[in-house]
């Protein structure tokens, strides 16, 4: 029978792509992690890692280990929070990918509530980009993921979680935020800040504008920015005028940085989602979080 331990450390080696970083996060010594790391390559008889001085690579054999020794660790976590369970106690530690700014100011709130019921449980909530999360979705790294697009995949289950409003924000002196409302076509006429091509807010965007038959390669771009944060500040320094979540521009409005102005006729939902590897058994707290998440009203 495999040891979870030298499952553990093989995994620490995998992701930290070198036995010294393993160790260090591991806490224990280098010559420790070789010994283990050898000790499971001899019970398993096939090579894990190939080694070039410093640098170490998966082998074929170590890559088809990866998800099976994830499953492995994963099920004695379920066994172990499983019995704790019994004595009334929900323990663990969780990770959520997020790959939305939407989803930055939803889930705090909710994992917040989540906590008020579970205080033993610790959530990890991860910024990333949807490949990135959707990798460690896959590889069970993260055990749940907050996205605006649905990414197919037979094994991807999705829940919705929460409906967001996209909003045309503009400098607090801009003219536009004397009138509080303007025609699409007038967004021809300013200059335009717009997030990166994976955004689910640039999708939502384009796609009413094309539904008005405005092509948005008219549009004026002054920039592409990577972050609802950033572009707001943006705005605010009077670079151009962009669409955002009501979410992260609530607090800018509020102060009188910026202004919030309608656009006729044009109403930009995006909707987020929520995923999980159905192929990874859920432990107890993961199936309490996503069962919070799925119905946070009751």
């Amino acid at each position: 029978m495999l040891d979870p331990i030298a499952l553990n450390t093989f995994l620490a080696v995998a992701d930290a792509g070198s036995f010294s970083d393993a160790a260090k996060r591991l806490s224990i010594s280098q010559s420790a992690v070789s010994q283990i790391i050898k000790g499971l390559e001899d019970q398993l008889k096939l090579k894990l890692f190939d080694r070039t001085g410093r640098k170490i690579e998966l082998t074929e054999s170590g890559l088809v280990l990866i998800p099976m020794a994830r499953e492995v660790i994963t099920n004695n976590l379920r066994v172990e929070q499983t019995m704790h369970s019994l004595q009334s106690d929900v323990i663990g530690e969780l990770r959520i990918g997020c790959t939305t700014s939407t989803g930055k100011y939803v889930i705090p709130r909710q994992v917040s509530l989540f906590k008020a019921k579970y205080p033993k449980v610790t959530v990890n909530i991860l910024v990333t980009s949807r490949r990135s999360m959707f990798n460690q979705i896959m590889s069970g790294d993260v055990s749940i993921g907050v996205s605006s697009k649905i990414m197919e995949h037979n094994y991807l289950e999705y829940a919705h979680f929460f409906r967001d409003e996209i909003i045309l924000i503009v400098p607090a002196n801009h003219k536009w935020a004397k009138y509080g409302q303007i025609y699409p076509d007038d967004l021809l006429d300013e200059p335009i800040l717009l997030r990166e091509e994976t955004s689910g807010t640039r999708d939502v965007l384009f796609n009413a504008l094309i539904q008005r038959d405005i092509s948005p390669e008219l549009l004026k771009v002054a920039m592409v920015i990577g972050n609802s944060e950033a572009i707001e500040t943006a705005v605010e320094e009077g670079l151009g005028v962009a669409f955002v979540s009501r979410l992260s521009a609530d607090r800018g409005i509020q102060l009188g940085r910026i202004a919030e102005v309608r656009v006729e006729g044009l109403k930009l939902i995006k909707d987020l989602y929520l995923l999980r590897n159905r192929r990874m058994p859920l432990t107890l707290a993961q199936a309490k979080l996503w069962d919070h998440l799925t119905h946070p009203d009751r």
